[in-house]
């Protein structure tokens, strides 16, 4: 039951991520408006005239694009390794553990996406916790789904005995 459990957690996850995808393409201007309201810093005071701040198209679409492709990446990496912890599941401890590799991978694009796209670049380059709007639209999100990401990767990657 546990291993049937941590497949369709993985399975959760490529869910998420091609959802995810699939929402940023539908609605790619508001992708890019997102984008673009955190790299103006438009949303507080202040922030517009702040050194950093910038409404360079190059740099928008390249945020836009690392969210997509990252999304992209993590729904197909946990996907696929879904389908091998299913083929796997009655294996060994050895075989099945070898199986969650792809899994754990695409959960590890996920928090890194999350962690560096919207904490690292977000948050600390362009200062979007200053943003209440952003902070709770974006942050916090981000926030929750890297942490939920983050605690299946590590239930996939224990030990089945």
């Amino acid at each position: 039951m546990l291993r049937i459990m941590k497949i369709l957690l993985a399975a959760s996850v490529a869910l998420w991520g091609l959802l995810g995808a699939v929402g940023n393409l539908a609605n790619w201007n508001a992708t890019t408006g997102a984008v673009a309201a955190v790299t103006s810093m438009s949303t507080f005071p202040g922030g517009p005239e702040r050194w950093q701040a910038t409404t360079n198209p190059a740099i928008i679409l390249a945020g836009a694009l690392f969210i997509l492709l990252a999304k992209i990446a993590t729904g197909l990496l946990c996907a696929g390794g879904s389908w091998r912890m299913w083929t796997a599941r009655r294996a060994d401890e050895a075989a099945f553990a070898q199986s969650k590799t792809l899994a754990l991978a695409g959960c590890a694009v996920a928090i890194f996406m999350l962690f560096v796209g919207f904490a690292i670049i977000g948050e600390g380059w362009f200062e979007f916790w200053r943003s209440t709007e952003l902070r709770e639209t974006a942050g916090a999100p981000a926030f929750r789904y890297s942490g939920t990401i983050a605690l299946i990767a590590l239930l996939i990657a224990s030990s089945d005995d």
